[in-house]
């Protein structure tokens, strides 16, 4: 064992239950296994409510340590192993532009409603929660994008275009009802905007590895993210949240063969969870580099600044947070 581990191990038996580790799955194993809690976006935020922990360590990306501040109790703070861990996604939609935006889309009385990616800002969040929108991840977005769809106009779909055009897909949202330039007519109803942004992860991956696959192994199925590209979709046998690929992994037969299309560090924990029974192959393999910022070792220094009451906790302005809560409280109840 590292030190790191017995520095880790040595705060979790001193704090006790005064502490909760958190975990996306796109963490490392080495993070993973010190995680109380592991899930993707939406699970890590319906658990949060529920905690009665002092001090909660978020092992993921800023958005992420946000999302928890906003939804911690008083008397509860929430912290992050790498403040710098960002999210090109998150970056794409700067809260000034959205706004701006929606004042945009809103003119002349209409009602064009927000609806974020969990992958934005807490001030992103709050626009939201003030314009009436909500929050939603790849678990819920075709739930989230119904429900906006009954609640004005129309919808600013953000930050993602590859989820919003995969979910207007599935919700049967016409190409006529698709605005792309964030402009549409003031007479326009049902339409669905869509905002320009892409995750540099899930749009590394190609068709030509699916068609390599089908040729080479045609019994193979192949799962991918929803942040992916429509062709790509179209192309696969089913597309998830990370969730949902590991229930689609754990319901595939014994002997299989899974291709799966989503951050690497999930795919290589699949393959060695179920490598005596079936197959699990990575379709390519990019990896988060903001996910990867938090290492073992500093998670290990942010336990020890817990327990020394040194760490600086994340922090979002209260009536930021207020709104932002607003937001994710609406997916929270829709989806409940």
């Amino acid at each position: 064992m590292t030190d790191y581990w017995e520095r880790i191990r040595s705060v979790k038996d001193r704090l006790g239950e005064r502490l909760h580790i958190l975990a996306h799955h796109y963490q490392s194993d080495e993070v993973v296994r010190h995680a109380d809690s592991v899930g993707d976006s939406l699970e890590l935020a319906r658990r949060i409510p529920s905690l009665e922990a002092e001090h909660i360590v978020m092992c993921g990306v800023f958005f992420m340590a946000e999302t928890a501040s906003v939804l911690a109790r008083e008397g509860q703070s929430v912290y992050i192993p790498a403040a710098e861990a960002g999210c090109t996604l998150a970056d794409l939609a700067p809260a000034r532009m959205v706004e701006a935006t929606l004042q945009d889309l809103n003119r002349d009385g209409r009602r064009v409603v927000p609806l974020a990616y969990v992958n934005t800002s807490s001030a992103v969040k709050a626009i939201c929660g003030r314009y009436g929108g909500a929050v939603c991840t790849s678990a819920n977005a075709e739930t989230m994008l119904r429900w906006a769809l009954e609640q004005g106009d129309g919808v600013l779909f953000l930050p993602d275009r590859n989820l919003a055009l995969n979910m207007a897909d599935r919700v049967g949202i016409p190409e006529s009802r698709r605005d792309f330039l964030l402009s549409a007519a003031p007479e326009a109803t049902g339409v669905v905007h869509i905002w320009p942004g892409i995750c540099d992860v899930h749009t590394a991956f190609r068709t030509e590895a699916i068609r390599g696959i089908r040729e080479n192994d045609p019994r193979a199925r192949i799962i991918v993210h929803p942040e992916c590209s429509p062709d790509l979709i179209r192309m696969a046998d089913a597309s998830g949240s990370t969730s949902q690929i590991i229930a689609y992994v754990e319901a595939s037969a014994p002997g299989s063969r899974t291709h799966v299309g989503t951050e690497i560090n999930l795919v290589r924990r699949l393959q060695r969870r179920f490598a005596a029974e079936k197959s699990v192959l990575p379709l390519q393999s990019p990896d988060c580099p903001f996910m990867a910022m938090v290492t073992e070792e500093r998670l290990a220094e942010t336990l020890d600044a817990i327990r020394e009451g040194r760490a600086e906790a994340t922090a979002v302005a209260p009536r930021e947070a207020a709104w932002a809560r607003e937001a994710v409280n609406r997916m929270l109840q829709a989806c409940a």
